[in-house]
């Protein structure tokens, strides 16, 4: 059953005793909806497990009357799922959810890399206010527009000021696709073509990521290495080691290497999950000397101001060696994380196993990489013949 779809709700008949249709949000949440016996709109139930009791706890919700048919549904579901937040913390809510900017910040709990596009773009724009039970396409529509026009730093002079270029499509899709998550654990997705319809607003930009398809191989990736500035040197050639996303990499401090066992402890990554990657001894030599007479809590990959590398560090010196090595001149921090998965792919390693590493879900790597280990599964085959 669902109650998001106005025309199925007027088509219930009123039960005995006013109980209502019930639909399930989620496990040990569901939301009931109660047809009224006369002219009105009908009432909104919750009903969430308490752990603590072993049982079903219930609350009316009301009838939401100052809200438009469509997002009567989303205003409900709000409420049902902050209800049995409460009940399945004790009677102690951690965060408040009624506004984009609240389910943003819930969202990006566990995800720094969200976070820090929440706080650019979301946080400080008008959309963060509007209320999660009014949101509609239009608001969205717009904030996407704003985002469309806002220029993208890529660099910085060395005087300090900032150097930008026009929002390529791949960036806006990477911006505009954690919003429409963060917004998806909450709301349900409005009518087709409707106002109501918000996730119509985020639908990404297609072919929009043809970077990425930028590949280079080891000789090329040798001849970056080659010219690259002694200061980033290290950083780089980490790049060229492992599938790691530059952020993650360059979030690393001394104390995420354990010598002894070869270990990384990758923290701060898209996904906001930790893993330990046990290194081979290339990876592992580089690691070791860059840790070496660091504390703990020291940038691994350190740079002369004793920072950590970030995205508008990183760029000038990877771009200038780009340039010397005659390479193409779309090639970026990005592109050797992307050649280092394509190379893992083609050995032969389980797509799992290289999700697992690079810190990503094996759909994934299964949707951009899945042609490279169809081509080598044939060799393989081919090698069988008599």
């Amino acid at each position: 059953m669902d109650h998001s779809r106005v025309k199925d709700r007027e088509r219930l008949k009123p039960l005995p005793k006013g109980e209502p249709y019930w639909q399930r949000l989620r496990p040990g949440c569901y939301l009931g909806f109660a047809p009224s016996t006369k002219s009105g709109e009908g009432t909104w139930h919750v009903r969430a497990y308490d752990p603590e009791k072993r049982g079903y706890r219930r609350k009316s919700l009301g009838a939401f009357a100052d809200v438009s048919g469509s997002g009567k549904f989303a205003a409900a579901k709000i409420e049902a799922e902050r209800f049995t937040d409460v009940i399945e913390t004790g009677g102690h809510r951690e965060a408040k959810l009624q506004t984009v900017a609240d389910a943003c910040r819930i969202y990006a709990g566990d995800r720094p890399e969200a976070e820090q596009r929440f706080k650019r773009y979301v946080y400080d724009d008008p959309v963060a206010k509007v209320r999660l039970d009014r949101l509609r396409r239009r608001h969205l529509r717009e904030w996407r527009e704003r985002l469309e026009k806002t220029p993208a730093q890529v660099s910085r002079s060395k005087q300090g000021q900032k150097r930008s270029r026009e929002r390529a499509p791949s960036t806006i899709n990477r911006d505009m696709v954690v919003l429409r998550a963060a917004l998806a654990k909450v709301l349900s997705p409005g009518p087709p073509s409707s106002e109501a319809a918000w996730q119509e607003a985020l639908k990404p930009i297609r072919n929009a990521d043809g970077r990425r398809t930028l590949y280079l191989d080891k000789g090329q990736r040798r001849a970056l290495l080659k010219n690259v500035e002694a200061e980033a040197a290290p950083f780089v050639r980490a790049l060229c080691l492992l599938p790691l996303r530059p952020g993650a990499l360059a979030a690393l401090t001394a104390g995420d290497y354990d010598r002894r066992t070869k270990e990384l402890t990758i923290g701060q990554d898209k996904n906001g999950k930790p893993r330990r990657v046990r290194l081979p001894e290339s990876a592992a030599e580089l690691l070791a000397a860059q840790a070496k007479d660091k504390l703990p809590t020291a940038p691994l990959f350190m740079r002369a101001n004793g920072a950590h590398w970030n995205r508008n560090s990183w760029k000038v010196p990877i771009s200038a060696a780009v340039v010397a090595a005659g390479l193409d001149r779309g090639a970026t921090a990005y592109t050797l994380r992307h050649s280092t998965i394509t190379d893992l792919v083609q050995a032969g390693l389980p797509l799992l196993t290289i999700a697992q590493i690079s810190g990503t879900s094996a759909e994934m790597i299964e949707r951009h990489y899945g042609h490279l280990a169809s081509d080598a599964a044939e060799q393989a085959l081919g090698s069988l013949a008599l």
